[in-house]
């Protein structure tokens, strides 16, 4: 299964190696069309030596990796975005043209090119091989999935493939690893220098002439003797129920319900273990260190703000583990098509579907992926609305309140309880404010044309642990490095105001503090929300990200002297009423607390007045909506208080 023809770079080059630090770096670039696997090979290739940035002066992402030869040759790969051609009508693909012409600022142009294709799909796929081959540079043209085409009864001819290309072909499949070693001979041939084209046996076509593509594309495979495996007849059967109009759309509430249910029932002693041994190493370091301004500081700044957030990392690795499970397995692209249904009636395309799934992950990534939308107003249209929907941030806002002010009882069965009940209702909460936003910006301001949508279905597959792995993982890494930068410097500023200015050399009373005048400033406007300065406090630091309120009540609580004692749940029950814990979550729902977000969002839009716009609409939408459920709230509290 791991055949490989034509590929003359898989030599190595004979003599003593050179000293590696003489070496200049040996960049490699990974393209392909959109799932074709690419992904899972870099992950494959790379391991966990990798990164994610932005191409310099663009939005569009990029992931850098490094890979090791058997010959122990460093090579820098560069995932590059997933294309169909590289004709420039999206930033993806001018993007991707301009590094593979080393036109890209601050990217050296590629030494090599991993082509890969997914050899189910060989047909439609091929279509990229023209314009990739067309760049002269030494390119492996890479067949994933092999064990896909021949489980299937598929075929294709790789020597005969590499002749009609010019180019070495590879048949892999990158999610088992099969054939991989095949990749890194080639990249070791690459760097020794030793890789030449050939002149293909059917010529290029005119690139811009998209029909003569498909043309050449089917004749190459012809040559090829390219048989396309059929369609599994289990991902048939598993479309007619997952993609009907009535039974699919109940299928998916039902997965997502129980999604949210199994991330409350295994993440709480999860959670809570964390929340012991966070509380434990903060007593040894109290009982360790001799009383001191830096011993407060560490323990009751650092560790009781910095722990207040850790201690909900489990609860969205979950969250993403799931999202991953769905995503690996083709069932996301269903639902996608399912979603596209209910937003054509809101003026959205479909293509805006996946942007804002990920916006469940961060608004900043998900504003970044509608560069794929052709239309401008769609696109200003989706990243005006994306931060509505339930980012990661507001995870342990919503749990800790939830857990706090909500008892656990059956909603419906095992399947559902009141608290995910009513975590799953702030995740409908911010759809249908999104939803409803767009509506109102397609009726208005916004008005454009539906495109329809298109979308390639992938095959039903069985997630690799090897992929769900390497994707919690980064998941971990940017949570932890966001608790280690944004959320320990507000900390450690929060408790510096919350001990200035001295008062006869000693701290102040937390009221007394700065940081309590700030709250008591602000408090006359938020006090008919049921948020006291203390509140007020939170709402202000969480500018800077929204789970840094949790953080900042639980450096808040530890200096008073509460948090320890009767942990932050209960503290909070004290601060606030039923009335003031709901509307938190609701002002939690629909403010814009997050600078990171309007950053994107001004350079996405080149200038302020949208950003500006966005965050002065989800504020007052925010501010609206929480003060009419404190009154609902209070008002249906005094009632049965009344009654009884």
């Amino acid at each position: 299964m791991s055949d490989c023809h034509g590929c003359a770079g898989c030599a190595v080059a004979a003599g003593p190696p050179r000293s590696r630090k003489a070496l200049p770096p040996h960049v490699v670039a990974i393209i392909g069309p959109p799932n074709s696997g690419k992904s899972t090979l870099f992950n494959r290739l790379t391991g966990l030596r990798q990164k994610v940035a932005n191409f310099p002066g663009v939005t569009v992402e990029q992931r850098i990796g490094r890979a090791r030869t058997k010959t122990d040759r460093e090579v820098i790969m560069v995932d590059l975005p997933g294309v169909y051609s590289l004709s420039p009508r999206s930033e993806d693909e001018q993007v991707t043209r301009d590094v593979l012409a080393g036109q890209m600022k601050g990217i050296p142009k590629p030494d090599a090119v991993l082509l890969i294709l997914d050899c189910t799909n060989l047909g439609r796929h091929l279509v990229l091989a023209a314009p990739i081959l067309s760049l002269k540079l030494p390119t492996l043209v890479i067949l994933n999935m092999a064990d896909d085409l021949h489980s299937r009864g598929g075929k294709v001819d790789t020597a005969e493939l590499a002749s009609e290309l010019g180019a070495p072909v590879a048949l892999i499949s990158a999610a088992k690893g099969d054939g991989v070693e095949k990749v890194f001979q080639f990249m070791e041939g690459t760097a020794a220098g030793t890789t030449s084209l050939a002149a293909p046996k059917v010529e290029l076509p005119v690139l811009q002439d998209i029909p003569r593509c498909r043309q050449w594309a089917h004749q190459v495979g012809t040559g090829a003797a390219y048989q396309a495996p059929a369609p599994p007849l289990w991902t048939r059967r598993l479309d007619a129920v997952f993609l009907h109009p009535i039974a699919g759309l109940a299928i998916f509430v039902v997965v997502v319900a129980g999604v949210f249910q199994t991330i409350f029932s295994l993440a709480k002693p999860l959670m809570d273990g964390l929340q012991a041994m966070i509380q434990v190493s903060g007593q040894w370091i109290t009982d360790t260190m001799p009383p001191s301004v830096f011993r407060s500081l560490l323990v009751d700044g650092v560790w009781h703000g910095v722990g207040s957030v850790i201690v909900f990392l489990p609860q969205i690795l979950l969250l993403f583990l799931f999202i991953g499970i769905l995503e690996d397995s083709g069932y996301l692209a269903r639902a996608a098509l399912i979603a596209d249904r209910t937003m054509a009636k809101f003026g959205l395309q479909g293509k805006s579907f996946i942007p804002l799934l990920s916006a469940y992950a961060c608004a900043v990534p998900a504003i970044m992926a509608t560069r794929t939308i052709e239309s401008k107003r769609d696109r200003l249209a989706t990243i005006l609305i994306a931060p509505l929907m339930t980012c990661s941030a507001r995870l342990p806002v919503y749990t800790l309140i939830i857990a706090a002010f909500i008892p656990e009882h059956h909603l419906l069965g095992p399947l559902l309880g009141t608290q995910a009940g009513a975590l799953l209702g702030l995740y409908v909460l911010g759809f249908v404010a999104a939803i409803g936003t767009a509506r109102l910006l397609k009726s208005s301001i916004l008005k454009s044309e539906r495109t329809p949508f298109m979308l390639e279905m992938p095959p039903y597959r069985m997630p690799t642990l090897r992929s769900l792995g390497l994707r919690l993982y980064d998941r971990s890494k940017i949570f932890l490095r966001r608790a280690g930068t944004v959320i320990l410097l507000v900390a450690v500023v929060l408790w510096l105001m919350l001990h200035l200015p001295l008062q006869n050399g000693k701290a102040p009373a937390i009221g007394d503090s700065f940081a309590g005048m700030i709250g008591h400033s602000v408090e006359p406007v938020i006090k008919p929300l049921g948020f006291n300065w203390k509140i007020g406090i939170g709402l202000i630091s969480s500018l800077a990200a929204r789970e840094v309120i949790v953080g900042t009540l639980g450096t808040i609580y530890s200096v008073e002297g509460t948090e320890e004692s009767a942990g932050l749940r209960q503290a909070l029950q004290s601060e606030l009423t039923p009335g003031g814990a709901v509307a938190l979550l609701i002002f939690f729902a629909f403010a814009m607390q997050c600078m990171s977000t309007i950053a994107v969002v001004r350079r996405e839009t080149g200038g302020w007045k949208w950003p500006a716009a966005q965050f002065a609409y989800m504020t007052a939408l925010a501010y609206v909506c929480a003060l009419i459920t404190n009154e609902v709230v209070r008002s249906g509290v005094l009632t049965i208080a009344a009654r009884l």
